[in-house]
């Protein structure tokens, strides 16, 4: 009955982290784990990464 449980918790996780980022991206977010928020100020189109480090002055 613990392992049932303890699956559950684990695709209830999963599942929650998945719906996030899928909102996330539907709202245009291009860096979900940016610190600043998806509100990056370093015009790096075509970046892979998010490059302001939380350093915008721009908020």
């Amino acid at each position: 009955m613990t392992n049932v449980i303890i699956a559950a918790v684990i695709l209830l996780m999963a599942g929650l982290a998945s719906f996030y980022i899928v909102k996330e991206k539907k709202k245009g977010t291009k860096c979900i784990g940016c610190p600043a928020g998806g509100h990056c100020c370093g015009g790096h189109e075509g970046d892979s990464q998010c490059g302001c480090g939380g350093h915008c002055t721009d908020k």
